[in-house]
C-alpha cells in the first residue's frame, strides 16, 4: 500500500510539472515582466500591476532573507515611502511542479496572518539563473532591490542587502 501510494505521488509531482511559461526577459535596464500570486492567491505581474506609483521591489532567493526583507521594508514604511511607492516583495524560487508551488504557497500562508503582508508578498516561480543574468544579479547571498519609475519598468535605482539610510534618502527622492 505505501508503494502504491509513493508510485502515486511520483506520478502526481511528474505529470504537475509547471510548463506555463510565465518570464519575459527586459530590455538594458528594465525589470522583466514575471508573474506570479501574491500570498492571497491572486495572480500578479511585476512590475506591470504596479505602474500607478514608483514601485521598490525586494527580491529574495532564500528562506533566511525574510529578516532582511522585514528590516527593509521596516524601514521605508517607518519612513512614510508606503504612501508615495508600491513596497512588494518577490521570493524567487525554482520552477517546480505544480504541487510543490501550491505546498509552498500554503506554507508561506500559514505563517503570514497579515492581509496587507500577503498582498504585497509575490511568489515567482522562474528560471532563477536567467532572471539573476537579466538583472545582472551575481550571486544569491543577499537580497536586492529595485526602484522601478512609474508607468514603466525603468530601473532608476537598484541595491542590495537591507536598505541603509542613504539608499532610503536617494529612493525618497524619487
Amino acid at each position: 500500500m505505501r508503494l502504491k501510494l509513493c508510485l502515486l505521488l511520483f506520478v502526481l509531482l511528474v505529470s504537475c510539472q509547471n510548463s506555463e511559461d510565465v518570464y519575459m526577459s527586459p530590455e538594458l535596464n528594465e525589470f522583466p515582466s514575471i508573474q506570479g500570486n501574491n500570498l492571497n492567491k491572486e495572480k500578479k505581474v511585476v512590475p506591470d500591476d504596479f505602474v500607478d506609483k514608483n514601485l521598490v521591489v525586494i527580491v529574495a532567493f532564500q528562506q533566511w532573507h525574510q529578516s532582511l526583507v522585514d528590516e527593509s521594508i521596516l524601514l521605508l514604511e517607518d519612513n512614510g515611502l508606503g504612501e508615495t511607492h508600491n513596497i512588494i516583495e518577490v521570493p524567487t524560487i525554482r520552477k517546480s511542479t505544480k504541487l510543490n508551488e501550491m505546498y509552498l504557497d500554503g506554507v508561506m500562508r500559514a505563517g503570514i496572518r497579515d492581509d496587507r503582508i500577503r498582498n504585497r508578498t509575490i511568489t515567482a516561480y522562474l528560471d532563477k539563473d536567467q532572471f539573476r543574468r537579466d538583472l545582472d544579479i551575481p550571486n544569491e547571498d543577499t537580497i536586492y532591490w529595485f526602484l522601478v519609475a512609474k508607468d514603466t519598468k525603468n530601473i532608476i535605482a537598484r541595491g542590495y542587502g537591507v536598505i541603509s539610510q542613504k539608499e532610503l534618502d536617494l529612493i525618497s527622492s524619487f
